[in-house]
């Protein structure tokens, strides 16, 4: 009878945890190339958000995409890079798309960032894919 409760309450336990680390792990809003072309091409208003390297955002990028050469967003010279859209981005209500080489890491780091600078979450958007996942030719612009 004890072995038995306490494998149950081992269990329980466990199963607590899981649900406590699941509930700690950021959570993330991504949007699709296609979502994102049907957008643009609609002309619903969008901040596009491009943290690539000057020599990527050259050779390629979406149009209107606001360039900040601040990938990878590993320090707070990268993340000086970000203010200058801090404002652009409180100025409206419009949803944030994070343009980042392949769409992982910096791209995360940028959405934590702006959301610890007070952007909402519900606004927040990664392109899945990144700039490589873009093959929308007629909005895109570069070299």
């Amino acid at each position: 009878m004890f072995l038995r409760r306490l494998i149950v309450l081992t269990l329980a336990l466990c199963a607590l945890c899981g649900l406590a680390v699941a509930a700690e792990a950021p959570k993330y809003n991504y949007i699709s190339a296609a979502a994102l072309q049907e957008r643009l091409t609609a002309g619903q208003p969008t901040n596009l958000v491009d943290i690539q390297v000057e020599e990527d955002f050259a050779r390629h990028h979406i149009k209107g995409a606001v360039p900040t050469y601040a990938y990878p967003v590993k320090g707070e010279a990268d993340t000086a890079k970000l203010k200058a859209v801090i404002e652009q981005i409180r100025g409206n209500a419009d949803p944030v798309v994070i343009i980042c080489p392949r769409g992982a890491g910096g791209a995360t780091r940028t959405y934590d960032y702006l959301l610890a600078q007070g952007v909402a979450a519900e606004r927040l958007l990664i392109l899945e894919k990144g700039q490589e996942g873009w093959t929308c030719a007629p909005l895109t612009e570069g070299k």
